[in-house]
């Protein structure tokens, strides 16, 4: 039997930064899980790849990579890394090799979330009514402010990025979908779990079920990494 996986390496979405797993962080800590969080530029797949394989190079053994949201993208790419253990989907995107993923969410319905993006000279975001109301459904008024706050703005072409690879085909993986998700739509997200054949949990959470539910997030994470849960 394999030893527990001793890391975790944390990929933030789009609108959002490394921030948005501070609850979740301290709950892998106190089981001795050695913890980073990526700073994503969001300016293209590449370079957010690229975020994520200089955390995973300086790593010491292999770790649990895990990703919200437009994070499925990274470590799908990503997640053939050999540090890389295991995969940790949270409502989180999970294309195919060179999928038009924007073709595939297409077949189902429109989240109500992608009404609130717009774009200025190459760089976008959700205006603050959708951030609060559809991106941060669930998470408390003035936390979900706060998150506003820290959004990270994403390059105009991020979303149409398609991979060259898909580490979930040859990596166990694990997916927590969220059932009142405004964002991503929940149906998709099923989807994705299955065609994975994720060890799934649903919550009955919106997108950030990482800052609603980080009891739930970590667990799943640390179940990822092998460490028996009390």
């Amino acid at each position: 039997m394999n030893p527990p996986i001793k890391n975790v390496v944390l990929v933030h979405g789009a609108y959002a930064d490394g921030s948005s797993w501070a609850d979740v962080i301290p709950l892998l800590q106190a089981e001795g899980l050695n913890v980073t969080a990526v700073q994503n530029p969001l300016t293209s797949l590449d370079d957010d790849v690229a975020a994520t394989t200089r955390a995973l190079d300086a790593l010491d053994g292999t770790a649990v990579l895990a990703g919200h949201s437009w994070a499925g993208t990274v470590i799908t790419q990503a997640g053939i890394h050999a540090n890389v253990a295991a995969l940790v989907y949270v409502a989180a995107r999970a294309p195919d090799v060179g999928e038009d993923y924007g073709a595939l969410a297409g077949r189902f319905a429109t989240p109500p979330a992608s009404a609130g993006l717009s774009f200025r000279e190459g760089y976008g975001g959700l205006d603050e009514e959708t951030f609060l109301a559809h991106f941060a459904n669930g998470v408390d008024p003035a936390r979900a402010r706060v998150l506003y706050a820290v959004q990270g703005p994403i390059a105009q072409g991020l979303f149409a990025s398609r991979t060259t690879a898909a580490a979930w085909h040859d990596k166990p993986c694990w997916y927590a979908v969220s059932r009142d998700d405004q964002t991503t739509t929940p149906d998709l997200e099923r989807f994705l779990a299955q065609r994975m054949d994720a060890t799934t949990i649903e919550l009955d959470s919106g997108h950030l079920s990482m800052v609603t539910h980080p009891r739930q997030i970590a667990d799943l994470i640390l179940d990822a990494a092998g460490v028996a849960i009390a």
